[in-house]
Order: structure tokens, then C-alpha cells, then sequence
């Protein structure tokens, strides 16, 4: 299905039944990375799985941001009419669903951001150097994006309000003191960093996100 948001489309997928879960994915991939979550998560929750600007089947664009993202989320959202969904980013998605939650944060409900970085610089160095080259090879807005943005400050997160659940993994590309950092603005916020785990092993194509992140969405 297609919703119009921001004079844009956005391609988009829903599964399941109960209440609402957003589901926002990595560059340069779409909503099929969460296809094994799906499976696990869509007796659960009412799941809605849209492809970013730029990405998938939504509409090109001829530059992408994080912050023009996160708007198309909150757009996304209200048209909807999704009721405090659960927001789960994973890195990019990450990203846009902590600027979602600081700037609109009366449409989520509950939070849950996978390697996610504040910066570039909270990327660690070889993978910086990595993107870079690939950059220079091949140039891509999707590498730009990565290497130019986000600018997320402490005070930004700090006026975040929804419970919060940050996950990195152990090996992940995010810097461990980004992850921390971020956790720590966010008022309340629960961090969790999972052993043996790259930026995503536990998310893309995995169920085993779902296991961490079962006792903050049931309390159990």
C-alpha cells in the first residue's frame, strides 16, 4: 500500500493485530529487514513496515536527511492514525525514530532504538574510513547521509518523553560511549548491549532482538 506524506509516497506494509507497532529500517535496505521480527512480532501488535524516502518502493528523492524522514514518520503516523505506536528504528531508523520521538513526542508511545549515533563522529573510525572510500568509489546520497549527518544534541534527547529501550550490539559500528551517551540524555531511558551481537546481527533477517526487548514492551 502507498500513503501520500510530504508531497511524497511512501510504500508500506502492515501485518498482525493488537496494538500499533512502527518499524523503521537501516540505509540502503527496506521494510523486508524486519521480515524473521515480523513472524515473531505480528501476533502481538498491529505492524506497520514502511519503506523510507529514497529507499525501496517509496518515491525517489533527490537528497535525503534524517530530519525529512522523521517528519514523513510523524506524517505517516497521523494519517494512519496510529495510536502511541510502539516505534522500533534500527541504525538509520534508529536515527530518524530519535528525532521523531524529540520533536514530536506526543505520537509515540514507547521507544526502541538499535545503533543509532547522535553524529558521524559516534561512528567508530575504520567504519567512517570505510564509508568514505566507498563514497569515493561510488558516490551516494545514501553514503552522504551517513557521513554529513545526523547533528543530535544531549538537550534534543532530553526532551524526549516516551519509555525508552537502547540497544547496540557488542561489536556494533556505533562507538559503545555514543550508545551510552545517548541512553543517558534520554530521561528514564533502559540500555542494553548484547554480547557477540555486530550493528546487525540481532535486527536484520533475526528474531533475537524480540528477546531483548520482550521485558521492556511486557514488564515481564
Amino acid at each position: 500500500m502507498f500513503v501520500t506524506v510530504n508531497g511524497i509516497q511512501l510504500y508500506y506494509e502492515v501485518a498482525g493485530q493488537g496494538p500499533a507497532m512502527l518499524l523503521l529500517h537501516g540505509n540502503g535496505e527496506d521494510h523486508t529487514t524486519f521480515d524473521v521480527l515480523a513472524k515473531r512480532l505480528e501476533s502481538r501488535y498491529t505492524l506497520y513496515m514502511p519503506d523510507s524516502r529514497g529507499h525501496g518502493q517509496s518515491s525517489p528523492v533527490p537528497h535525503l536527511t534524517y530530519d525529512e524522514m522523521a517528519m514523513d514518520a510523524a506524517a505517516f503516523i497521523r494519517q494512519l492514525g496510529l495510536e502511541k505506536p510502539v516505534v522500533l528504528g534500527f541504525s538509520d531508523g534508529g536515527i530518524v525514530a530519535l528525532l521523531l520521538a524529540c520533536r514530536c513526542p506526543d505520537l509515540v508511545g514507547k521507544l526502541i532504538v538499535c545503533g543509532a549515533n547522535r553524529t558521524p563522529k559516534g561512528l567508530r573510525a575504520g567504519t567512517r574510513r570505510a564509508i568514505r572510500l566507498a563514497n569515493l568509489l561510488h558516490h551516494s546520497d545514501k553514503l552522504d547521509l551517513m557521513l554529513q549527518q545526523p547533528h543530535i544534541t544531549d538537550k534534543m534527547l532530553g526532551a524526549i518523553t516516551a519509555p525508552t529501550l537502547v540497544l547496540a550490539g557488542e561489536k556494533d559500528m556505533i562507538l559503545p560511549q555514543e550508545t551510552r551517551a545517548i541512553a543517558r540524555a534520554i530521561p528514564g531511558a533502559r540500555l542494553l548491549v548484547l554480547p557477540g551481537e555486530d550493528h546487525g546481527s540481532y535486527v536484520e533477517h533475526s528474531d533475537t532482538v524480540w528477546l531483548a526487548m520482550k521485558p521492556f514492551l511486557t514488564g515481564r
